[in-house]
């Protein structure tokens, strides 16, 4: 029996886009409330860990954290890589949230997934946030939420396609008629793409960056395909030189960055193509005249729509506003009745 209004309203239900780099929190009649990094630090002492800080302030600490303190990630290509930790992530967000409301009952909880997590992985998420003190926790598949959020025609007979490029995952999938006809979900993302800068600089440079260094040349001056000039924009950073091993600055150009980032974005690119060779012929032509739809901050890196409108010949676009697509679409299915039939619960 569905409980009054009024109880619903002080259990602030949310939906939760738990990503591997940010997790983004909708509440029931409010909208997003919070998106933080998904991070927390991790004190030991004697042996016992204890959380030190969570979300923007556990980010800050990356890199740079004495020895008794570790700035963990939780989850690890879209799916929960420490529980315990992933646990108290959710639980310090949902009282961030939630509030000290002593009479609220625990809120009824909406989580998006990676279509191609394991039973194991999505109960582990299930649990996560039961013991973090949800009252009922549903699943989302991630692509789907993405075209929720993006005001794709899922609910209708008509195909279409989105690529939801993520921190962890990216998700390829065939939507119609609230189902996934097709999806595919392949462990590339922009965690890799940090990764492959760091060593394109490492290899190219001698110099050693961080995550952060990496991310701000991926923000700054990451693209999909050279410039015409071969060279464009440039940025200055500044790591540990591998030769002398003292600080040091260098400057590198889009060219490069480019360059680098050239095998996750082939690895994407393939995604699709899989996706659309195994894709039904009804639903084939519909995507031909609906196009493809980009999500996901990776979705922001320049010049990737054109590479997959190159590859594939049909129309790409990117959503009006790619980072929150999943929050905003695991936030629809947790407040509207119409897409209730998406949400998964067992």
């Amino acid at each position: 029996m569905p409980l009054p209004r009024f109880f619903k309203f002080m259990s602030h239900d949310m939906a939760i886009d738990l990503g591997t780099a940010n997790t983004v929190v909708y509440v029931r009649g409010r909208g997003i409330v919070l998106n933080e990094p998904s991070v927390v630090a991790v004190e030991t002492i004697n042996g016992q860990k204890r959380v030190k800080a969570v979300g923007d302030d556990a980010k800050l600490m990356m890199g740079k954290t004495p020895g008794s303190i570790e700035a963990i990630r939780p989850l690890r290509d879209g799916v929960i890589a420490d529980i315990d930790v992933a646990e108290q992530m959710i639980k310090h967000f949902i009282q961030k949230v939630h509030g000290p409301r002593r009479f609220a009952r625990w809120p009824e909880i909406v989580i998006c997934v990676p279509s191609g997590s394991t039973k194991v992985e999505r109960r582990a998420i299930r649990d996560a946030a039961s013991n973090a003190g949800a009252s009922q926790v549903f699943l989302i598949e991630e692509p789907m939420a993405a075209a929720i959020g993006a005001d794709m025609p899922v609910t209708e007979p008509i195909g279409s396609m989105v690529v939801d490029i993520g921190g962890g995952t990216t998700e390829v999938a065939v939507l119609s008629l609230r189902g996934l006809a097709y999806t595919t979900s392949v462990r590339v993302g922009g965690d890799k793409m940090d990764e492959a800068i760091v060593s394109y600089v490492r290899r190219n440079h001698n110099l050693l960056i961080g995550e952060a260094t990496a991310e701000r040349i991926k923000q700054e001056v990451g693209c999909a395909k050279p410039p015409v000039d071969g060279i464009g924009a440039v940025i200055h950073i500044k790591g540990r030189d591998l030769v002398n091993g003292v600080p040091k600055e260098i400057q590198i150009n889009q060219g490069q960055v480019a360059e680098a980032l050239s095998e996750p974005v082939a690895t994407i690119v393939e995604g699709v193509r899989v996706a659309l060779e195994n894709t039904a012929p009804e639903l084939a032509a519909d995507i031909v005249d609906q196009g493809i739809v980009l999500t996901g901050g990776g979705a922001l890196l320049q010049g990737l729509d054109e590479v997959l409108r190159d590859e594939t010949g049909l129309p790409v676009t990117v959503a009006e506003d790619p980072l929150t697509c999943v929050a905003l679409g695991t936030g629809r299915a947790l407040e509207d009745p119409m897409f209730r039939g998406v949400l998964q619960n067992g």
